[in-house]
Parts: structure tokens; sequence; C-alpha cells
């Protein structure tokens, strides 16, 4: 592999997925560019565990949701273990789907009859979070080597900061909008039935406390139709 050459691609990447308007379109930008990145690469999904539930997002092809709905069924599989693991190996690579593996022995033989030659399995994670797995798939039997698999770390160690801060982003973004709304309803409240800051907050606490709803839902509400 031409290491300089990957080295610059990765430079231009790592600006590129700063770029992004939104997480979505960050985790796009990821698997796409693990195709691109990572030679015999057909297809890249990130994988998300809820508890048992896998979540596939932004997967290039349906083959990626269809090994992640199979390894959600048989509790097993590289990408389901890189995504849940807490500790030791992040990093999981069947590297020929034609030999038994002992490892996933339910998982394996099932992913061969779809289409898979080889995978490999990378946790994204940062200091402070983990964010799931990012997950590489060939059609080809033996096509992911040694180059590919530092490539493929290479690749989630530069995705995983950038998801991290595409997320912080959105969810800082979405702490000045719900500021924003609280903010535009404590006055309608105020000015409507005469009551100071801490009343008008008051009365939206507690109206979000009785009825269960969160509290930016009930300022929407307020907002958009004048009062509950």
């Amino acid at each position: 592999m031409d290491w300089r050459g990957f080295a610059e691609r990765m430079a231009s990447l790592s600006r590129d997925l700063l770029a992004q308007k939104s997480v979505g379109d960050t985790l796009k930008r990821i698997t796409r560019a693990a195709t691109e990145l990572v030679e015999d690469c057909d297809h890249a999904g990130i994988l998300i565990l809820n508890g048992k539930k896998v979540h596939s997002l932004a997967p290039t092809g349906q083959l990626v949701v269809d090994s992640d709905q199979l390894q959600e069924r048989m509790g097993e599989g590289p990408c389901f273990d890189a995504a849940r693991t807490r500790a030791g190996e992040r990093v999981f690579r069947i590297a020929d789907f034609n030999e038994q593996q002992p490892s996933w022995p339910h998982f394996a033989p099932r992913a061969h009859a779809l289409g898979v030659g080889s995978m490999m399995g990378f946790l994204l994670y940062t200091d402070e979070e983990e964010l799931g797995a990012l997950n590489l798939y060939s059609r080809k039997a033996g096509a992911f080597t040694d180059e590919g698999q530092t490539a493929g770390w290479l690749l989630a160690s530069h995705a995983a900061v950038a998801l991290s801060s595409a997320r912080g982003q959105a969810q800082l973004e979405q702490a000045i909008a719900t500021r924003h709304v609280i903010g535009e309803a404590m006055g309608i409240l105020m000015g409507s039935r005469g009551l100071t800051e801490d009343q008008a907050f008051g009365v939206l606490r507690r109206y979000s406390q009785e009825n269960n709803v969160k509290l930016r839902e009930v300022a929407r509400q307020i907002t958009e139709q004048g009062g509950f």
C-alpha cells in the first residue's frame, strides 16, 4: 500500500468529515470513505447496539443491513462483538468465510450464504464514549489483508473523533433551540397571565411533571397554540 498517499487522503477526509452539516451526513461520509480507502471493501456500515437490538446506520448496500440483522438474530458476529466490547480486542476480522469460524459458528455460514466473503469490525470510540462499530464487507474471500486492517483501524480512529464532534455539535444546537423555545413560551405566559419570569417557568415545569410531557414539548405547544 502507498501509505504516503493514504495519509494524504486521510488528511483530506478529516477536513471533509468536520465540514459535514449533520450527524447523518457524517455517518454517510464515513461509510463511503471505507469503500474508497480500504482495498476490496465493497460495502460498509455502522452498527449501534441498544441492549440486544441492532441498528444499521448509513449502510452502503443491502448486504450490510442483512448482515447486521443476521448478527442480531444469532447474537454473534465480528461487528456485533466490536460494538459491545468494553475492553481488550477492538478489531475483529474474518478473512475467509469459506473456512470454519469457531468464534461465530452460527453466524459465519449464514453470512457466507448472503454473499459475504470477508469482513472486519472496528470499535468506534474516544476517551469519553463508545459509538458503535464500523463494519467493512467484501464479497471476495481472503480480501482483507493486515494492511487493509490497519487502514480500516486508522479510518475508524478518525471517524470516531469526527462522529463524536458532530454529535456534540448537534446536542449543543438542540440545547440552544430548546432554550429559545422555552424562553418564548415563558414570554407568552408572562404577557397573557401577568406572571413573573420565575412564575412562568414554574407553570411550565409543573405542567410538564403533572402530564409527563417533556418541558420543550410543553413550550412548543404554547408557542404554536398560544397556551395549553
